[in-house]
């Protein structure tokens, strides 16, 4: 029997141990992306500045904007469009300015490889004038949405006569959506993090992140319900205070007056 200073035989064996390669990463990538993207749905990180308009003046203009854009067949009033687009993201913060180059970045990628092919019968400006349109009306989007609080976007749809029911399944699918995107990444990168060696079981792992979701989307549309009976809610969204016409509002409608006024010009209309 060895003494008391030495170290027991057993203890002196190499333990090497060498996990068995998996070729799970891709799933996991693409899995671990699409969640990042959910988690990029948030909407209550709107912050508004001294010089933006009111939210329903603000989804109002935005909206005759991109449909202004939409049908332009001059591309003058493109560009006019992305001049702003760029001078009011150049404001943002630089997270925001981030997810909104990002987004619009990737739609305007998408729409010029989808109209890349009218190159091939004559129309070679067709795939860029897409593009730009593409651009234009995502970062006005964008930027709609990160410089409203969705406080202010919710009042203004109320503004707008929309339908109670309507307001409250986006709103509540909009943060849920968020809320599980969040649950998801974290999980999987849990999974990533415990997961040694080869995963003989793949189907298991991925059932066991779904169920963990579904319990949780559960979990929370239970606490939604029991929090509206305790606060009385019956269905009905307050629009906030009565609607009216500030300076920064006045501006920016005579501002948008002038987009109109160009873009009758140049299609001749006017």
């Amino acid at each position: 029997m060895p003494g008391s200073g030495e170290i027991p035989d057993w203890l002196s064996v190499p333990q090497a141990y060498e996990p068995l390669s998996d070729h799970s990463t891709f799933a996991a990538k693409s899995m671990l992306s699409v969640a990042a993207v959910l988690r990029q749905l948030r909407l209550d990180d709107g912050r508004t500045s001294l010089l933006s308009p009111s939210a329903p003046v603000k989804l109002t203009l935005a909206l005759g904007a991109i449909i202004l854009n939409s049908l332009a067949g001059n591309i003058m009033v493109t560009l006019v469009l992305l001049a702003f687009v760029l001078v009011r993201a150049a404001l943002l913060p630089r997270h925001a300015l981030a997810r909104a180059a990002a987004v619009a970045g990737a739609a305007a990628m998408l729409a010029f490889l989808i109209a890349l092919p009218a190159a091939l019968l004559g129309q070679p400006a067709s795939a860029v004038r897409l593009g730009l349109k593409a651009l234009v009306s995502t970062g006005l989007a964008m930027e709609v949405a990160l410089t409203t609080p969705a406080a202010e976007l919710t009042g203004a749809l109320r503004s707008f006569r929309v339908p109670n029911l309507v307001i409250m399944a986006i709103d509540l699918t909009l943060r849920n959506i968020v809320r599980l995107g969040e649950c998801a990444y974290e999980t999987l990168i849990a999974l990533t993090l415990r997961s040694v060696g080869r995963d003989t079981d793949k189907r298991a792992s991925m059932g066991n992140v779904g169920g963990t979701l579904f319990v949780r989307a559960s979990r929370a549309a239970a606490d939604t319900y029991d929090a509206m009976r305790c606060r009385g809610f019956e269905g009905e969204y307050d629009g906030g205070a009565r609607f009216r016409l500030h300076a920064a509002d006045a501006a920016w409608i005579a501002a948008f007056a002038l987009l109109a006024a160009l873009f009758l010009h140049l299609e001749g209309i006017a």
